[in-house]
């Protein structure tokens, strides 16, 4: 179990796995007052929540799936990325897609984290590169079935 440092300043319970094969923890809108997101309208919403992830790892902050379905709620830069050095509180860009207003209520799970491993790359200049089946086929290229 990868153990990371976490600090929180909200009046929620930490981040937790709603059962014991859950991939993403909930994250908890932390409000002075509810928000209505208006249909397209995206807002910055607070967790209370700052963490330290040791290096090699990253956090993705990814839409709740209930969210997205019911409501047209997601997150727009969906998966955000919270790097290893970032220490500041983690907070969830999201946007309502839906034609109605959507009230987010302090508390509210709006978002899940998945902490994950990541390869660090270094780039080797080449002239070519090795053949393989697909080639340079982009979208579709694979078929439709």
């Amino acid at each position: 179990m990868l153990q990371v440092s976490i600090i929180n300043k909200s009046h929620h319970p930490l981040p937790a796995y709603a059962t014991a094969q859950s991939a993403g923890m909930d994250l908890r809108a932390n409000l002075d007052a509810p928000i209505v997101l208006q249909p397209l309208e995206r807002r910055l919403i607070p967790t209370g929540i700052y963490i330290a992830l040791p290096p090699g790892h990253e956090g993705q902050v990814r839409p709740r799936s209930g969210l997205a379905t019911k409501h047209g709620i997601t997150v727009i830069n969906s998966p955000g990325t919270v790097d290893a050095d970032y220490r500041g509180e983690l907070r969830v860009s999201l946007v309502n897609l839906s034609s109605e207003p959507f009230t987010i209520e302090d508390g509210e799970r709006i978002a899940q984290l998945v902490v994950a491993r990541h390869e660090s790359v270094e780039w080797v200049p080449a002239e070519t590169l090795d053949e393989t089946e697909r080639g340079a086929g982009g979208w579709g290229s694979t078929g439709t079935k």
